[in-house]
This record gives structure tokens, C-alpha cells and sequence, in this order.
């Protein structure tokens, strides 16, 4: 169903972009539709942690908690998402950070597809405006952390 992939230059470390999205309990503060968030554990494996988290995202009338499965690369500054439970049908993401010059490159990719019609729907109007908006989110977050 729908997806979205972008990549951009930010004038920060590949480190804080990284850190920043990895820190997920902190989304209610500055990420759209996000009301809620748990993280359950964080396990060790291997070169990575495996982070069991809940979000609760709202929106219009919609109010709806899901897992996830995060994957946390530190080493290779990577967070690959895995759809656990919820209101989707399935939900992927991925995001990758490299050091370049000026800043890093920070690429996000996202697939999902909800089990409820009308939210579909609804989602599907405005899909990526919705992801535009929530790449931007954290673009505003790093710099109130960071500077710039």
C-alpha cells in the first residue's frame, strides 16, 4: 500500500540523528498524531538491541495503540521497525544515517497499510503530506536538541 522514502542532508551528526530517533519514548513531545509512547524492553542481540515499544497514535476521531519490534543498529547507525500488533495490516520502516559533508544524510523509508478501510482512507488523502510532516517533526526536534 502506501510508502514513502526520502533522504536529506541535516547539518547535525549521523550519531545525533540517530540517538535522537532511536530515543522513542520522547515522540509525544514532538511528533504528530503521537499521544502516547512505552517502551517495554530493550534486549541485547548481537551487534543490536531489540526494543519491544507501544505508540498510541490519534488522529481525528481515530485513537489507536500499536507495537513494534525496533531494531537498533548502533554500530552501523541504523532502526529497522517491525509492525507487532494494532491497527495495521502490516507496517515497515527503516531509517539509515551517514556522516557527509555539512552534516549527515538521514534516509527513512516506510510501508503500512492499516486493517481499518475508513482510516485508510483517510490516510491515504493526505499519506504523504503525513510523512512529510513527520519527517519535519524530527528535522524540528534536532534542532531545539541540537542547534541551527
Amino acid at each position: 500500500m502506501p510508502t514513502h522514502s526520502e533522504t536529506r542532508r541535516l547539518p547535525y551528526t549521523a550519531d545525533q540523528m540517530y540517538t535522537l530517533v532511536a530515543d522513542v519514548g520522547q515522540y509525544p513531545k514532538f511528533l504528530p498524531w503521537c499521544s502516547a509512547a512505552r517502551v517495554r524492553s530493550v534486549t541485547p542481540e548481537g551487534e543490536s538491541e531489540v526494543m519491544a515499544a507501544d505508540l498510541v497514535i490519534s488522529f481525528k476521531v481515530f485513537r489507536e495503540r500499536f507495537g513494534s519490534r525496533v531494531v537498533l543498529w548502533p554500530t552501523e547507525q541504523k532502526i529497522d521497525t517491525e509492525y507487532l500488533d494494532g491497527p495495521f495490516k502490516y507496517m515497515k520502516s527503516n531509517w539509515a544515517f551517514s556522516d557527509a559533508d555539512g552534516g549527515c544524510d538521514v534516509s527513512f523509508f516506510v510501508d503500512f497499510e492499516f486493517k481499518n478501510a475508513v482510516l485508510q482512507g483517510i490516510i491515504g488523502l493526505v499519506f504523504n503530506e503525513a510523512m512529510q510532516r513527520i519527517v519535519r517533526a524530527f528535522e524540528k526536534r534536532a534542532a531545539e536538541l541540537y542547534g541551527n
